[in-house]
């Protein structure tokens, strides 16, 4: 137990500092299956920043993680490991688990940003929190805040992969008309990234109607924590289209 606070505690100290980015090749060090769990932890703390960069953190563990190899083992051994932390993850989001996953939908979108494979195995099951229900899915998060962190993840993912989100256009545009202003925001955000030129013009007609919406939105984007509006994300995803 101790050394796993320590371990969080050194990790934590590093996502504090201002050249936090040049030091996460400092991880490395670290075997990377001893990461996930303190940054399972930051992925709660406190600190706005460091929940943010801890998912950054997360990602790149991960995706090391999907091509590392103990002693002894045989190939594939990494991915099966990184399979099983994002396994964890998909429990952490699911009421079953006993608690909401905060920061886990994120860190899951940030992996798969990382890593194609992985991305090629979970990109439907990451959309399926947002996605109403179809083939006994069920995964629909009713949680306003939780769908925010899925619509973030597959954002991030279409900066990546956008190829791999084309059949959940649809999500995303039913995303736009999410309860929640910052939702439809970040819907915006990644339908921009990633819709394919055939759905254009319906994608076009739908993120007009948002162009005025003033609901903030705090968007990480390439390490800094941006404050931006749903009316903002709206007009960009509509220049990206244009």
């Amino acid at each position: 137990m101790a050394h796993f606070r320590d371990l969080k505690r050194s990790v934590r100290e590093m996502l504090l500092g201002p050249d936090w980015r040049e030091r996460l090749s400092g991880l490395d060090a670290v075997p990377a299956r001893r990461l996930p769990g303190p940054l399972f932890s930051l992925l709660l703390d406190k600190d706005e920043l460091v929940r943010w960069r801890a998912v950054e953190a997360f990602g790149r563990t991960v995706a090391r993680m999907a091509e590392s190899r103990e002693p002894g083992e045989g190939p594939g051994a990494g991915m099966e490991a990184a399979r099983v932390v994002l396994r964890q993850c998909l429990w952490r989001m699911n009421e079953e688990s006993g608690g909401l996953g905060w920061g886990v939908p994120e860190a899951l979108g940030e992996t798969l940003a990382r890593h194609e494979r992985l991305a090629k195995e979970f990109h439907r099951m990451l959309a399926s929190y947002v996605r109403e229900e179809v083939r006994g899915e069920g995964n629909y998060l009713e949680h306003v805040p939780m769908r925010r962190g899925v619509f973030w993840g597959l954002g991030r993912l279409a900066q990546s992969f956008p190829q791999l989100l084309a059949a959940e256009i649809g999500t995303l545009l039913a995303g736009l008309a999410d309860e929640d202003g910052a939702n439809r925001g970040l819907a915006a955000w990644a339908l921009g990234l990633c819709c394919p030129a055939e759905r254009a013009q319906e994608a076009r007609a739908r993120l007009a109607t948002l162009v005025d919406e003033p609901a903030e939105v705090a968007l990480f984007l390439d390490g800094e924590l941006l404050r931006t509006t749903a009316g903002a994300l709206a007009r960009q995803a509509l220049a990206r289209l244009a």
